[in-house]
């Protein structure tokens, strides 16, 4: 089958999203550690290798389609004003991916691309925790 250009471009642009919070939660990390939040700091840590995991489950999928992963210029990461910004920042980053994966997983079905439909919807749905959770921590 040949890649749709827009599934494509999805799947790129979740990948520049993904690696846009991977460098998010890493810097809160460390800022949370230099400030004395060492278990704020692990659960950011935490959060940050998730991000990545879903980078590399997009990665995987552009490389069984064919192409190069690139996630193009990842912008500054929201730090906010500090801790109590956290929440949040991270929750609108995730409501952003949410979103995301909703239209991409749309997209998809309508091409007909089983294999990336079901890998936007499970990327939605894991989102869609992580928005509660950042509801719950703010």
């Amino acid at each position: 089958m040949a890649a749709d250009a827009r599934v494509l471009g999805w799947l790129t642009r979740a990948l520049q999203h993904e690696m846009t919070a991977v460098q998010q939660y890493l810097a809160q990390s460390v800022l949370a550690r230099l400030t004395g939040h060492g278990e704020l700091a692990q659960r950011l840590h935490e959060e940050a290798m998730e991000e990545l995991a879903h980078a590399e489950r997009l990665m995987q999928r552009l490389i069984e389609l064919g192409v190069a992963p690139a996630a193009g210029t990842v912008p500054p990461a929201r730090l906010g004003r500090g801790v109590a910004d956290f929440a949040t920042l991270n929750r609108q980053l995730e409501q952003t991916a949410v979103v995301l994966y909703q239209d991409a997983a749309d997209h998809a079905r309508r091409v007909r691309d089983a294999a990336s439909e079901a890998l936007f919807r499970e990327l939605a749905a894991e989102e869609a925790a992580h928005v509660g959770a950042w509801s719950r921590a703010g």
